[in-house]
């Protein structure tokens, strides 16, 4: 025991691993007030860099660049502008219809003064800068521009450039031409106009989402710890995580395209992990307080053994998210640049400004216990924290900890006894949650993103319900190389007799062999038909090269780059958390069982998604528009993060089973020993983690709001389910098999591994003790005080 109580208060370390957390100990613990001061002058840079990086992001992302699709339409906006129109400016001119002296039978739009204002507005878009390839119904006579009923006209246009740009332009000339004018009243649509809006939409929505979360998690952080300055730190951690992610962001778009979808992500994962970490550390901390050790004692113990899993788990994280960047669109690598910069600067932050900060507080972290003005008796504010969390944060370390953790080691027996029957029940339980999604049917995303009530959503709405084929949304038809008009011809009559085309329009030609078709499928623009016709067009012979774009098209090719890398993303994330969870536990059983686990705990998270959203069930009261579909990158998306936060919980979780494994070598105490005093601990945070995401979950464009949902009822199952019910059961079937390790891999872990516990592993333990007898009690008690 001495030996033991030597290494837990900054003695001698085991080789390999105690020589880096020392010296990582000493930097910060050496100059506190100074790291402190540095890191509020690198946040005040931060918020320097990070503004405005929300204007320098696109809304896109979802399209393969290097796809056929990507090709022809760069080509197209190069040669025929008018045919990607970007811009609808829809044309109402119902008061005209009922004016006096309208003539009989013609149609609203061909009323001579709304003809007449139509033409002077297409004249003028025409003649703005950076807008090209302007048509209207009135200058080209296609009844595709006119709705059925003649009430409303579309002038179409393009306003090239990059997204950004293009926007400017949208800004600069949408208050001339959206309102009334004379006898017709003009909306703005068209796919800029959408992402225009999306992008607004999403930035009011993440503002509202982080009034939310901030004063809840607080307030959940205080229920937790009881002292307002322990609940203050995590949320200081959070806020330095995501000020720095900002600008981080706002450096890589310098360089590439990012989404600004991803800064949800950046404020969940900011404000989720650094609490995570945060609650992890403190409460290790004043473990070690409440075990008589000093301050400095405190923290370098904590730094030692809960710093480690920090960092282990910030790497399970960061590795999941880093898949993402295997695949092509810009939407998927957003979120990884982000996730990985958020998980890396909060474990940065949690790992050197929160032991600074706990130098400084000492056991003042304890103060201003709050929970006590609802107290109806006096306790010491220690032992009432304890009981929360699991922390015994007062001077009777041994009852606080075991009235904290009394009811998990209770729920922890009661599964470990019955665990065939708690494995096979929750297993299938989970497995018939995630059935829906074998009907999942993937799509693309448009304006039903946004509220109904959007004004580009309104438009889009009206394009698509009365005119005769959705105006921009057919599918176009590239081609290249000098052909005859008969070979043109020829060519228009074998596409427009294709199995599902409604018509086919061209060609409209340009000088150097440049021309492109307009074909109409039948039904959804994106839908399972329309898809099929793409494919179908590419077959086509022709005596010139052709490539197929349009929505459809963008779909099809979308779907077949995830296809191609999702192989690639997949091993990246299995195979490098096999290596790390090895390398935590020296155990090539305990990495499957995660892996395994880990995936059975994001069943009812995509059940859910292809139930609710795909499926429309809670449509009306979660306010959002079901399409039939999924949007094609969004279950990649909530794959790697859901996969990576399970990750996070379960290493915590193993790093305690092991550390008591590496101290007694009796496996079962060690299982209900981790879920004694990790239990609580990793319920709290799965709660404040889903907070959060169920804040960003109240955003009014679909996509955030499936992300925020779907991450906030995988958090709960994994922490609620998985690691309280399937792990312990899995463990205990399994027995000492699940610390087996090959010998030559058992000596790489000796050497290269890394454990909360600077102990040597004692001998086995005889069968049978510390299976809930009182041996198991003793060494339990015998483990508090340590």
């Amino acid at each position: 025991m001495a030996e033991v109580k030597k290494s837990a208060t900054g003695g001698a370390a085991s080789p390999g691993q105690g020589g880096s957390a020392g010296g990582w100990t000493r930097f910060v613990t050496a100059r506190p007030r100074l790291t402190l001061l540095v890191a509020l002058v690198l946040t005040a840079l931060a918020v320097l860099a990070g503004g405005g990086v929300a204007d320098r992001m696109g809304s896109g992302g979802w399209e393969d660049p290097a796809a056929e699709s990507t090709y022809a339409t760069k080509a197209l906006e190069r040669e025929f502008p008018g045919s990607q129109p970007n811009v609808l400016l829809l044309v109402d001119a119902k008061a005209a219809a009922g004016a006096a002296g309208a003539a009989p039978g013609r149609a609203a739009v061909d009323d001579p003064a709304v003809a007449a204002e139509a033409r002077r507005l297409t004249e003028r878009l025409a003649a703005e800068p950076g807008v090209d390839g302007v048509g209207s119904y009135w200058s080209t006579g296609s009844p595709a521009l006119r709705s059925e009923d003649g009430r409303q006209a579309v002038i179409a246009a393009r306003i090239a450039g990059e997204e950004k740009e293009a926007s400017a332009v949208l800004d600069r000339i949408a208050p001339e031409f959206r309102g009334a004018h004379g006898p017709v009243e003009v909306s703005l649509g068209g796919g800029l106009a959408v992402r225009h809006e999306m992008q607004t939409v999403i930035q009011e929505d993440l503002l509202r989402a982080e009034l939310i979360a901030l004063p809840l998690t607080l307030v959940l952080l205080v229920m937790v710890f009881g002292s307002a300055v322990a609940a203050l730190l995590p949320l200081g951690v959070g806020i330095v995580a995501i000020l720095g992610t900002n600008a981080v962001l706002r450096g890589i778009t310098e360089f590439t395209d990012v989404s600004v979808f991803a800064q949800n992500l950046t404020t969940a994962l900011g404000l989720g992990l650094a609490i995570d970490y945060a609650l992890f550390v403190v409460r290790r901390y004043r473990e070690e307080l409440a075990a008589g050790a000093d301050t400095y004692t405190a923290v370098r113990t904590t730094l030692r053994t809960a710093g480690r899993t920090v960092l282990f788990s910030a790497l399970t994280v960061a590795v999941s998210l880093s898949a993402m960047l295997v695949f092509p669109q810009y939407f998927l690598r957003s979120f990884a640049y982000a996730g990985i910069a958020v998980v890396l600067l909060a474990a940065t932050a949690a790992l050197t400004l929160l032991p600074a900060a706990l130098v400084l507080l000492g056991d003042r972290v304890n103060a201003l216990d709050l929970r006590r003005l609802l107290r109806r008796r006096g306790r010491t504010g220690a032992a009432g924290t304890a009981g929360t969390t699991g922390a015994a944060a007062g001077p009777r370390a041994e009852g606080a900890a075991g009235a904290a953790g009394a009811g998990w080691a209770r729920a922890a027996a009661l599964v470990m006894r019955r665990a065939p029957v708690f494995a096979v029940l929750t297993t299938a339980g989970l497995v018939l949650l995630g059935l829906p999604f074998l009907g999942v049917k993937f799509g693309t995303a448009d304006d039903r993103q946004l509220p109904v009530t959007a004004s580009s959503r309104v438009v889009q709405d009206q394009l698509r319900d009365g005119f005769p084929g959705n105006p921009g949304g057919g599918i176009t038809v590239l081609a290249e190389g000098p052909a005859t008009p008969a070979q043109y011809a020829a060519y228009r009559e074998r596409i427009a007799a294709l199995d599902g085309v409604d018509r086919a329009d061209g060609p409209v030609t340009a000088r150097g062999g440049h021309a492109y078709f307009t074909v109409v499928p039948e039904g959804e623009t994106v839908g399972a038909a329309a898809q099929r016709v793409v494919g179908e067009l590419r077959a086509v012979p022709a005596p010139f090269d052709t490539a197929v774009t349009g929505q459809s098209a963008v779909l099809v090719d979308s779907k077949e780059a995830l296809a191609e890398r999702l192989p690639w993303a997949a091993a990246i994330v299995v195979l490098v958390t096999l290596l790390l969870v090895f390398l935590l536990t020296g155990s090539v059983v305990i990495p499957l069982q995660a892996v395994v686990l880990n995936a059975l705990s994001l069943t009812a998270m995509f059940g859910a998604v292809v139930w609710v959203f795909q499926e429309g069930h809670l449509a009306g009261l979660l306010g959002f528009t079901s399409t039939g579909d999924i949007e094609t990158t969004l279950p990649v998306l909530m794959f790697c993060v859901a996969f990576g936060l399970s990750m996070d919980y379960g290493v915590f979780l193993l790093s305690r089973i092991k550390e008591e494994y590496d101290a007694t070598g009796d496996h079962e105490h060690s299982v209900r020993f981790g879920l004694r005093h990790t239990g609580g601990l990793i319920t709290a945070a799965a709660v404040i983690l889903a907070v959060v995401m169920v804040a960003i979950g109240t955003s009014r464009v679909t996509n955030t709001k499936m992300l925020g949902l779907g991450v906030a009822l995988a958090v709960l199952m994994d922490a609620m389910v998985v690691r309280s019910l399937l792990v312990p059961s899995v463990m205990k079937l399994t027995g000492r098999f699940t610390w087996w390790a090959p010998g030559p891999l058992r000596r790489f872990h000796d050497r290269f591994g890394v454990s909360e516990s600077d102990a040597p592993r004692p001998a086995p333990a005889p069968e049978g003790t510390g299976a809930g007898g009182e041996s198991g009690e003793r060494r339990e008690t015998a483990t508090a005080r340590r």
